[in-house]
């Protein structure tokens, strides 16, 4: 392997031999096997080294010119760094394709080699970590250096080979605008004056003007620029309101890379001078482009990013309505947690009944599964409220403040207010299921007892549910997962939100022939509306009742340490465990207090893991939670009594 000192020897050696791609791979292996400190310095050194020895700098850059005027550098533009036509799933099977039986590159395409020089994942590190202005020095050198026939010669054949470039870019965009995907997001680009066509007709007179060399005015061309990128971010919100799919959001990605390529080319070849800044800094897109070009993970990120924005957004519209700001929200909140208390205290009490009549623990679990997710269902479908569930709802609402904020900072005063009026509405929401799921399990087993003169509970189920909520007895690891099952409802009801507008479910049941023989219009209506509003919320509590359910099971197969335990339950059985057996004051509050532990873990949890993905899917982030916190702190020393209450609160 090369080293520092024997870098000139390599550089003389590379010329006698006129190859230039083992000099350029020599001198990327040297930057790529140097610790980060010390790249900047070696290259610093490679451009004292040309200097010092003209003769031999001379010939270093006829070298590289002779070898670059060789190259075929059309498709390097057109393709490095863009998604290709291909598709989402004809795109992964290429790359998963790719890692088995890797395809032949040729040296003498400017893209292969490319890929050649930068195909290792971390080459993004030592590329970010030389300054633009110690490339740019090397760039002056090597240009300084250079006859200037030789520098003539390469400037038309990088023009030539990029005003191509532009001329394909601008066709392929024009092209997307009669694709079925887009056109079902947006109709009007039916229309005859669609931006991205009207983009092409500029480009179009921009070239020609370009290679007769006389005087553009581009001011039309920015606003067709413009208007194409608005189209593209309405496209991506229309996304989460008329459903999307993996492959249109790949398409959408693939435009919007499409457009930004060529802007930057265009903004190079704009006049006779080229700007080194700009050359550069597209050659290291080109650089981490190629160290990404079979990344399976990033082609997931890059074409997942719109799915997982309608999902949280979706989660966003629903989480605005469980997060109170006046009295009139607030004990509305409570009632609808009390009506879900009601339920939950039966669904408890039935699945009591489930463990006294099913012995295998397989079946079991399924049974209660689906006197969870059947339960779960139903509260939803009277408009009560298991509190549990909003949090993941109401985390992707703050991810959309973040996201609304500047450069996607978060603006730290109106974030703390709304994390205390999230804090004070699941507070008031738990308060309502606990209390009166509580309370309710108490009144059903003071009943059977006073009925049947036997307690509800005996010993042994007493003692289970007792050490069921003990803290030290593994209760708050059990909490978690249930807390990652409520983000994976809330992340599976957006899903199916999403689904449902992609495949306008509201028209495909209205037109149902099974339906249309079963139901009135009317009827057929009333439930394709209901069906294609509440398609999400139904599926995602049907799922996390399943999960609750199977947990148990799939610990008790596998011997792991896999249970759940969920807040309102709890506190159901304790109502039901407080009066079947010789409960004290002191004992039955310690209950208590383990119950809210469990539902602090739960919210928690669930609520952590949402805003981290709905963040992730916005492409927005949180510089600081300490501002946050601090800005909280002040809330709460000014209004104490607005944490809990629907008082104080700021008109």
């Amino acid at each position: 392997m090369i080293k520092i000192d024997t870098l000139p020897q390599f550089l003389r050696n590379k010329v006698a031999e006129n190859d230039a791609f083992g000099l350029v791979e020599g001198l990327c292996q040297l930057l790529r096997s140097s610790p980060t400190e010390k790249i900047s310095p070696t290259l610093h050194l490679f451009k004292f080294i040309l200097k010092k020895d003209k003769e031999l700098g001379c010939s270093v850059s006829k070298l590289l010119c002779g070898w670059l005027c060789g190259l075929r550098l059309y498709h390097l533009f057109i393709s490095s760094g863009i998604l290709t036509r291909g598709g989402f799933g004809q795109e992964m099977k290429t790359r998963i394709y790719e890692r088995f039986n890797p395809s032949f590159k040729d040296i003498n395409d400017l893209r292969d080699i490319f890929y050649l020089l930068f195909s290792d994942k971390n080459d993004a590190r030592w590329i970010d970590a030389v300054p633009l202005k110690t490339w740019r020095g090397v760039f002056g050198v090597l240009t300084h250096c250079t006859e200037q026939k030789d520098r003539e010669r390469l400037k038309n054949h990088i023009e030539s080979e990029g005003l191509f470039a532009i001329e394909m870019l601008s066709i392929w965009i024009a092209a997307e605008d009669m694709d079925p995907e887009l056109m079902r997001m947006e109709p009007s680009l039916l229309n005859a004056d669609s931006p991205f066509v009207a983009l092409h007709h500029e480009v179009v007179n921009w070239l020609q003007a370009r290679r007769q060399s006389t005087v553009f005015d581009d001011s039309h061309l920015q606003v067709m620029f413009s208007q194409c990128k608005k189209l593209v971010e309405r496209l991506q919100k229309r996304g989460a309101v008329v459903g999307s799919s993996l492959n249109t959001a790949y398409l959408l990605e693939r435009l919007s890379q499409t457009l930004e390529r060529l802007e930057t080319l265009m903004a190079i070849f704009v006049s006779n001078r080229y700007l080194p800044r700009r050359i550069l800094l597209l050659t290291g897109c080109f650089a981490r482009a190629a160290a990404e070009k079979h990344s399976i993970i990033r082609l997931w990120k890059q074409s997942s990013r719109l799915i997982s924005r309608s999902i949280t957004q979706n989660a966003g519209d629903h989480g605005e309505h469980y997060i109170t700001r006046d009295k009139k929200e607030y004990w509305a909140m409570f009632y609808s947690a009390a009506g879900g208390g009601v339920l939950i205290a039966l669904m408890a009490l039935f699945k009591i009944y489930l463990g006294s009549i099913i012995d295998d623990k397989v079946w079991k679990g399924i049974a209660e599964g689906l006197n969870y997710g059947l339960g779960f269902m139903v509260i939803f479908m009277l408009h009560f409220t298991v509190a549990t569930k909003q949090p993941a709802m109401t985390a992707a609402h703050f991810a959309e403040a973040v996201e609304k904020t500047p450069q996607g900072k978060s603006v730290n005063m109106k974030l703390a207010q709304l994390l205390v009026d999230v804090f004070r509405s699941q507070s008031i929401a738990v308060l309502g299921n606990v209390l009166i799921a509580m309370g309710l399990a108490a009144l059903i087993a003071f009943g059977y007892q006073y009925k049947t003169g036997e307690p509800l509970m005996n010993a042994d189920q007493i003692a289970y549910q007792l050490h069921s909520i003990d803290p030290f007895a593994g209760t708050l690891w059990f909490a978690a997962i249930a807390g990652v099952w409520l983000f994976c409802s809330g992340i599976i009801s957006g899903y199916f939100d999403n689904r449902s507008n992609y495949l306008n479910m509201r028209m495909r049941l209205t037109q149902h022939p099974l339906l249309k023989k079963l139901m009135s219009e009317k009827s057929r209506v009333k439930f394709a509306n209901y069906m294609h509003e509440n398609y999400g919320s139904l599926i995602g509590n049907l799922c996390f009742g399943m999960l609750l359910g199977i947990t148990g099971v799939v610990g008790y197969l596998t011997h792991l340490p896999l249970d759940i335990r969920h807040v309102a339950f709890s506190s159901a059985n304790v109502g039901y465990i407080a009066v079947s057996g010789q409960f004290t004051y002191l004992l039955l509050l310690q209950c208590i207090g383990f119950v809210l532990l469990i539902g602090l873990v739960n919210l928690v949890v669930s609520f952590s893991l949402t805003l981290w993905v709905a963040l992730r899917s916005l492409n927005a982030e949180i510089d600081s939670w300490w501002p946050i916190w601090y800005e909280v702190c002040q809330i709460v020393k000014k209004r104490p009594l607005s944490l809990f209450l629907p008082v104080q609160l700021d008109k």
